[in-house]
């Protein structure tokens, strides 16, 4: 999870012909999450918009965005809070990941590993972490796309690649999506982040100096794997944290063509 202020242009120069990436200034990995038989033009996907702009502000309305879905922690939106320039958007907070405290109080004890942080830094440890943990998160997310009006939304973390990437993955492979079209735009981040090459260092919210690594499909299939091996499929995994049939209609309703 890189810091969302060192990158102020996306890889435009880097996309591929069948990347679903926009061109949204001072916004990292925007994307159009409506890939294979979904609907595009009602989700998308991207970092943080803490360094959006007037002209990202005006892409954005060009896009018709009328809500913003911040998986980021407090203490990260704290440090770097999202701008909106005027632009009228309907702003939800849904941390995906929960801090210590709240951690303790789902019964985690055992927090070796963590290097500080509320969640594992390394990838292999955090993505079956983030399965276990961001499903609250995950299934409220899928109730606030449920309701009537709320679309066109963006969806956004750090740098829209782990929270925001398993999230999307969960919703798209719900909706039946292609596994390898799955894996095509989760892997995409390496591109619009320029990790291609490997883990590049970053500042987090309290001043510590980390490294963002690549994803991967292996990544992506440990946090799936984990909801499997805990609930049997995904519609069971959101409805055990919370969303009902109903929910779960209504999004197909808006997203499968």
């Amino acid at each position: 999870m890189t810091r969302p202020d060192i990158a102020e242009q996306s890889a435009s120069h880097l996309i591929p012909a069948q990347s679903h990436a926009l061109d949204v200034p001072n916004v990292r990995n925007f994307r159009d999450a409506g890939i294979s038989s979904l609907n595009s033009g009602l989700l998308f996907r991207s970092g943080s918009l803490n360094r959006l702009t007037n002209a990202g502000v005006e892409r954005l309305r060009e896009l018709g965005i009328r809500t913003v879905i911040d998986l980021r922690s407090g203490a990260e939106n704290n440090v770097w809070p999202g701008k909106k320039h005027g632009l009228e958007v309907t702003w939800i907070a849904l941390p995906a990941l929960p801090d210590r405290t709240g951690l303790q109080r789902m019964g985690l004890s055992d927090f070796s590993g963590f290097d500080g942080k509320d969640w594992p830094v390394d990838p292999e440890k955090l993505y079956p972490f983030m399965a276990l943990y961001a499903g609250p998160a995950i299934a409220q997310l899928v109730k606030e796309l449920s309701r009537p009006g709320i679309a066109p939304v963006v969806v956004q973390c750090a740098v829209g690649k782990d929270r925001t990437g398993l999230a999307m993955a969960a919703i798209q492979s719900l909706l039946g999506v292609a596994w390898q079209d799955i894996v095509t735009d989760f892997v995409q981040s390496n591109i619009e982040l320029a990790l291609a090459a490997g883990p590049t260092s970053f500042v987090d919210e309290a001043g510590v100096t980390r490294y963002s690594h690549p994803v991967s499909e292996e990544l992506l299939r440990s946090a799936m794997n984990t909801i499997t091996a805990e609930h049997g499929d995904l519609a069971t995994y959101l409805q055990a944290h919370g969303t009902t049939p109903q929910e779960l209609t209504a999004l197909r309703a808006l997203l499968l063509t």
